[in-house]
C-alpha cells in the first residue's frame, strides 16, 4: 500500500450527491447511486458505457426555480440550446412553457422539430448568421433576432425585404464589464467578438428603424458563461437599462431586455439549496434596474438548468502506476467529455457502489484519464478517490450541460447513448452510435 494510499484512509474522501437526480440509496452494505428512483448500475448494464443519464425531474425543478425567482417580472426562460440538445430534452422544456435560445440554422432546425410554434419564443444569437440561416429563421417566425454587427444589420435587412417578412431584433450591446470566469467564456468585453460597443448602439438603432421590414423592439446582452458573482449581471443590465432610456427618448419601441445567459453552477459541495439561493441573488440583481421599466424580460439559462441534472456513468479498465503515480484509465474519453481537457473544468467522480479497501483496489491521488491518444485525455488530475477497482462503474457529475453537445467522433469512437429518467421509468432518448453510424456519410 502506497502512502497516498494510508494519507486518504485517514482523510475519508466525502462522496457527493446530487439531490434531487442522483443521490445514494438502498442498505448500507449495498448502497447505490440511483438517478431519481432507478439504479444506475441497472442503466449501465442494460446499455452500456460510456453512458448519459438525465433527471427530468431535476429539470422541472430547475425551470421552476427560475420561474418562481422572476415571478415578479415580465419574463421568457429561453432555454440555451447549446448546453445541451437533444430533442427529448427540448419537448420537455417547451412542455414546461421554455422559449429557447439558438445560436445556429441547425439549432433553430431542433426546436422546429420539437414543433413549429416553439418558433414564436425562439431568440436567435450568434455572431455569424448566414443568409440561409436567416431566411430560415424569417419563415418560422422567430421572437426576435440579436444582431451582433452593423454588417449582420445591412444582410438581415436584405434578406427579410426580399422575404416581405419583418424581423424583429435587438441589437447586442458589449457592455465591457469584467466578468470573473475562464477567459474561453467571457464575451462582454471589448476584445471579445460578441457584440458591438454600447457607444455605438444609437446609431446602429437609428439605422434599423429607418429599414421597412426591421423592427427594433429590444437590447440584448451578454457577458460570460459560468459566472458565480452576480454583481457583473446587476451592473451590466444597469448599463443597459439606461440605454433603453436614451433609445426610447430617440422615439423607439423598445419592449424587449435579452439578459443573456451566463449564470454559473458549483461543481463542487453543490446542493439543490445552494441552487436556489443562486437563481434568487440572479433574479434580485437583474430586476433591480428593471423596476418601473415595462419591460420583458428574456433570460438564456442552460447549465443552471441542465448540468447537474446529468452525469457521465462510465467503467474503470485499469490501475497502473509509473513512476510513484497512479492512473485510473476508464472507458469514457475527451470526446464524451471534453471540459476537463477543454478549461480545466472540475467535475466531481463517485463509484456507483461505495466500497472498502482491498487487494485489488486502489484510492488516494490519482488521475483519472481514458484511451484515447492524447495526453490530454482526462477528467481529473491527482484527484483524491475512495477505493475502486478495475471494472468498477464510476459517475462523473454536473455532465448535463456542454457534455454531449461538444461531443465528437474522434479516434473514430461512437458517441455515448443517452437515457432520460422520470421517476421510475428510463427511456432512450439517444441510441449509442454504431461504427456504422460513425462511417454513413463517407465514401
Amino acid at each position: 500500500m502506497t502512502q497516498r494510499q494510508v494519507s486518504s484512509r485517514k482523510n475519508k474522501v466525502r462522496i457527493e450527491e446530487r439531490p434531487p437526480a442522483f443521490v445514494y440509496g438502498g442498505k448500507r452494505a449495498a448502497r447505490a447511486l440511483h438517478c431519481e428512483q432507478v439504479e444506475l448500475t441497472t442503466l449501465a448494464r442494460r446499455h452500456g458505457t460510456p453512458l448519459y443519464v438525465y433527471s427530468a425531474t431535476a429539470i422541472r425543478a430547475n425551470v421552476l426555480g427560475f420561474q418562481k425567482a422572476f415571478a415578479s417580472q415580465s419574463h421568457t426562460v429561453c432555454y440555451s440550446v447549446k448546453a445541451n440538445s437533444n430533442l427529448s430534452l427540448l419537448r420537455l422544456l417547451a412542455g414546461l412553457g421554455c422559449g429557447f435560445d439558438v445560436v445556429s440554422g441547425g439549432e433553430l432546425q431542433r426546436v422546429l422539430a420539437v414543433g413549429p410554434e416553439a418558433a414564436a419564443g425562439v431568440v436567435y444569437s450568434g455572431v455569424g448568421k448566414t443568409a440561409a440561416e436567416m431566411d430560415l429563421a424569417l419563415k418560422a417566425g422567430i421572437l426576435i433576432f440579436n444582431v451582433e454587427s452593423a454588417a449582420e444589420l445591412e444582410l438581415l435587412a436584405t434578406r427579410a425585404a426580399r422575404l416581405k417578412k419583418t424581423a424583429r431584433i435587438a441589437i447586442r450591446v458589449n457592455p465591457d464589464v469584467e466578468a470573473k470566469t475562464h477567459p474561453y467564456i467571457s464575451t462582454g468585453l471589448r476584445q471579445h467578438k460578441f457584440g458591438v460597443p454600447i457607444s455605438q448602439a444609437r446609431e446602429l438603432y437609428r439605422r434599423a428603424a429607418a429599414k421597412q421590414w426591421l423592427d427594433p423592439i429590444g437590447v440584448s446582452v451578454h457577458i460570460g458563461s459560468q459566472i458565480t458573482d452576480v454583481k457583473p449581471f446587476g451592473e451590466t443590465m444597469e448599463r443597459v437599462v439606461k440605454l433603453i432610456r436614451q433609445l426610447r427618448a430617440d422615439g423607439l419601441n423598445i419592449s424587449f431586455v435579452d439578459a443573456g445567459g451566463g449564470l454559473g453552477i458549483r461543481y463542487q459541495n453543490a446542493s439543490a439549496t445552494v441552487r436556489e439561493r443562486s437563481i434568487r441573488q440572479y433574479a434580485q440583481a437583474l430586476m433591480k434596474p428593471l423596476r418601473g421599466s415595462e419591460l420583458h424580460l428574456l433570460l438564456e439559462p442552460g447549465r443552471a438548468i441542465v448540468a447537474a441534472a446529468g452525469a457521465l456513468i462510465t467503467r474503470a479498465l485499469y490501475a497502473k502506476e509509473n513512476g510513484g503515480k497512479q492512473f485510473l484509465i476508464v472507458d469514457a474519453a475527451m470526446n464524451d467529455l471534453i471540459r476537463p481537457s477543454l478549461y480545466g473544468a472540475h467535475h466531481e467522480i463517485v463509484p456507483l457502489h461505495p466500497r472498502v479497501a482491498g487487494k485489488k483496489t486502489v484510492e488516494g491521488a490519482m488521475d483519472v484519464v481514458g484511451p484515447i491518444c492524447e495526453t490530454g485525455d482526462f477528467f481529473a488530475r491527482e484527484r483524491e478517490l475512495p477505493p475502486v477497482a478495475p471494472g468498477d462503474l464510476l459517475a462523473i457529475l454536473d455532465a448535463g450541460a456542454y457534455g454531449m453537445s461538444l461531443a465528437s467522433n474522434y479516434n473514430t469512437r461512437g458517441r455515448a447513448a443517452e437515457v432520460l429518467v422520470d421517476g421510475k421509468k428510463a427511456q432512450v432518448i439517444r441510441r449509442r452510435e454504431s461504427f456504422e453510424d460513425v462511417v454513413r456519410l463517407e465514401k
